[in-house]
């Protein structure tokens, strides 16, 4: 079956780190740095205490409103991400491939990130206009992780078969081990070039180039 739709994951892959970073490294620490007058260091070892001892796997740790109540820091949980937006980046590939894969597919992001950030980030980084659809682990489906469950409601969402999909993104597991027990067509981005395969890329021109490789492989063949 023929591949309709493309899935993207966001931190690490079409978007760099440092801007969520920076929210839970320094934006949050020095709130609650201010808002208890301490220094900025002993407010950043409680604060990370805090985080580890609720710790990934549950959903409140991706909830920045969560955080605001833990610490008291009031309701403007939007005014500390838009402050750090100018630190949104995408990767210099990014904006060209989605240019072109948009003209072929219907493109989707698929993250473990909350909406909170997935809206503001896009938009911050001018990639908000390419996707059809936005997918959010923790807001949307309650999970901490992308599992192949996850994936089966995203095309459940989308109306589409697991065959319909790829899905592109950097954690070997929850990008692409999950999707692939579920029959999504993935791929593991790897921009450190430490692992290699059939389905590894180094970035995401080289994802397009297999996709649309793919592609053309499987339409059928004129009859002469």
């Amino acid at each position: 079956m023929a591949i309709s739709t493309i899935s993207f994951d966001m931190n690490g892959t079409i978007t760099q780190g440092r801007f969520v970073d920076l929210v839970w490294g320094e934006g949050i620490p020095t709130l609650y740095a201010q808002s208890r007058r301490i220094p900025l260091e002993k407010a950043k070892e409680f604060v990370f205490g805090e985080y580890a001892k609720v710790g990934e796997q549950r959903t409140d740790w991706y909830d920045i409103r969560y955080w605001f109540r833990q610490f008291g820091l009031g309701e403007d949980w939007t005014g500390l991400l838009m402050g750090f937006r100018n630190e949104v980046a995408p990767f210099p590939e990014a904006v060209e491939v989605l240019e072109e894969m948009g003209k072929e597919y219907r493109l989707v992001v698929t993250s473990n990130a909350s909406r909170d950030f997935m809206d503001i980030e896009l938009a911050a980084a001018g990639l908000d206009g390419y996707f059809s659809n936005l997918f959010s682990c923790t807001s949307d489906f309650g999970e901490v992780k992308k599992t192949p469950e996850v994936y089966a409601r995203v095309c459940q969402a989308l109306s589409i078969s697991p065959q319909e999909m790829a899905h592109v993104g950097d954690h070997p597991l929850f990008d692409f081990t999950a999707p692939s027990q579920l029959g999504i067509k993935a791929f593991h981005l790897d921009r450190t070039a430490a692992t290699d395969g059939d389905f590894v890329v180094r970035d995401l021109k080289e994802f397009m180039t297999k996709i649309r490789s793919d592609h053309h492989q499987s339409r059928p063949k004129e009859v002469p």
